[in-house]
């Protein structure tokens, strides 16, 4: 099927994010209306792409196709399979999330602020849709752009610091990845296209290097252990609105590329590493699920949750089996809803009070009833409750993790145990028992934009677990064609 739908999932937002700009500081609430109607335009836009997709076939649908740069033989190559289209809807329902959440809460820059993220939602949607090597690249490092300037002009007292510590470790994983991409390109004999690399056989030398090379750009966006240290700093430092789509959607970037490039391009050299994947996934479960045991502020303790979290997905991918790469992809999604909400809770609770640490809290409940029973209901999914979204990638992956084998399974369910453990207890002394001081009993509770907020995504959440059937068929096809491509190339 063609169509323009990629393309103005891609550019309505950036378009949007120009005129916002264009609307300077001085027309504030212009701004906040302007940015909501092209956030809005841009999620009815990607409607289609889910509604019409075929779940039947297996390969690339919405393709577009033009000449960009001829010489070089790039082209302007847009498609989505089963895998890909969740992530663009995904990325566009969170932007409408972030506008509305950085509504009355982003005083200075509004214009600026509001434009980034949107600007930064069209990137990210040509990362997921981008068929042509150097597009992806162009997309991929140009999304650096605004959350870097989201971090550094709207972040806490040590935004630079975990601004630029965030641009370094994005910046230099990535640069091996365009080594790989023109090695890539003059073994296919001058091509770009990525679905023409997906057929290529090399030998198992050159499929390690390019592999090694991936990993390098992929395991920092992810991010897994030990290349994981800028996250923490990145979320502590970020407004509200930047930890969102940094765990909503940036931290799928890395993962997702493990899925478009690594295991198709590379699938001998993805069996012969696996057992190393494997192995840092596990740490990142467990030993980062006992280091966010031990946090006292609560962005950074969901920040460390995210990393283990985001080790269930990398291990779901290299145990190579259906239940495996299906619940890591479902985990992606719920994770984007759960953190995603997670996060604006921390952020609900910092406007008022003007500090994140867990002590300066207690007894919550007493004054923001509305407010706790959806900071309970995402701490639950969090901690992966069946019916909630969180608990049916987990389950997917941990029996397919067990059908791997026994032991792997059983270290990686240990994530459901610590995530109760670190989440549920951060809740208890957050949320409940008496009143603990004064800045607690002078709260008042949310407003409509944030209980409106709170709750699309507390549908998203539980109507995702409870019915998580329409996004698994979505990518069945997509996923069963990969597996069998993975093992048929296996050595």
């Amino acid at each position: 099927m063609s169509s323009h739908l990629l393309s103005l999932a891609i550019w309505v937002p950036i378009v949007g994010g120009i005129i916002v700009l264009a609307l300077g500081s001085e027309r504030r609430c212009a701004a906040r209306w302007v940015s909501l109607a092209f956030a809005i335009a841009g999620f009815l836009v990607t409607i289609p792409l889910f509604t019409s997709f075929d779940a039947a076939k297996s390969g690339m649908q919405f393709v577009e196709m033009g000449s960009w740069i001829p010489r070089f033989n790039v082209n302007y190559f847009l498609g989505v399979d089963g895998i890909s289209v969740l992530f663009v809807l995904l990325n566009a329902f969170i932007t409408i999330l972030v506008v509305l959440a950085g509504w009355e809460v982003i005083e200075d820059k509004v214009a600026q602020y509001m434009a980034a993220f949107l600007i930064m939602s069209g990137l990210m949607n040509g990362i997921f849709s981008a068929l042509d090597a150097v597009l992806f690249y162009v997309f991929f490092e140009a999304s650096l752009i605004p959350m870097y300037i989201i971090i550094g002009v709207w972040g806490g007292p040590n935004r630079v610091y975990a601004a630029f510590k965030f641009f370094l470790y994005t910046l230099l994983g990535s640069l091996l990845m365009l080594v790989a991409l023109i090695y890539l390109f003059l073994e296919s004999g001058g091509s770009f296209n990525i679905l023409d690399w997906h057929v290529l056989r090399l030998e198992m030398g050159p499929q390690v290097l390019i592999f090694i090379a991936f990993l390098m750009s992929f395991a920092v966006k992810v991010p897994m252990w030990p290349v994981h240290t800028w996250l923490p700093d990145a979320h502590v430092e970020a407004p509200t609105g930047g930890s969102v789509v940094l765990a909503a959607i940036a931290l799928k970037l890395g993962a997702y590329g493990f899925v478009r490039f690594s295991l198709p391009i590379t699938p001998d050299a993805s069996h012969y590493m696996a057992p190393f994947i494997i192995t840092l996934s596990l740490i990142a479960v467990v030993y980062i699920g006992f280091v966010a045991l031990v946090q006292a502020d609560m962005k950074k303790l969901v920040a460390y949750s995210s990393i283990s979290h985001m080790g269930f997905v990398t291990l779901g991918f290299f145990i190579f089996n259906q239940l495996g790469v299906e619940g890591a992809l479902i985990q992606m999604l719920s994770h984007g809803f759960v953190s995603g909400a997670m996060f604006l809770c921390i952020g609900v609770m910092y406007d008022r009070v003007h500090s994140r640490q867990i002590s300066d809290y207690g007894g919550v409940v007493n004054t923001m009833p509305k407010f706790a029973a959806f900071f309970l209901f995402f701490a639950m999914a969090n901690s992966g409750l069946p019916a909630t979204s969180g608990f049916v990638g987990e389950f997917m992956v941990a029996l397919g993790a067990i059908k791997f084998n026994f032991w792997v399974g059983l270290t990686a369910a240990t994530t459901l145990v610590l995530g109760a453990a670190y989440t549920l207890w951060m809740v208890k002394r957050v949320a409940f028992g008496a009143v603990a001081n004064h800045h607690v009993a002078e709260l008042t509770d949310i407003n409509g934009r944030e209980f409106l907020v709170l709750a699309l995504l507390a549908i998203a959440v539980l109507a995702m677990g409870v019915y998580p059937f329409p996004f698994t068929d979505v990518m069945h096809a997509s996923v069963d064609n990969l597996l069998k491509h993975v093992a048929v190339s296996k050595l």
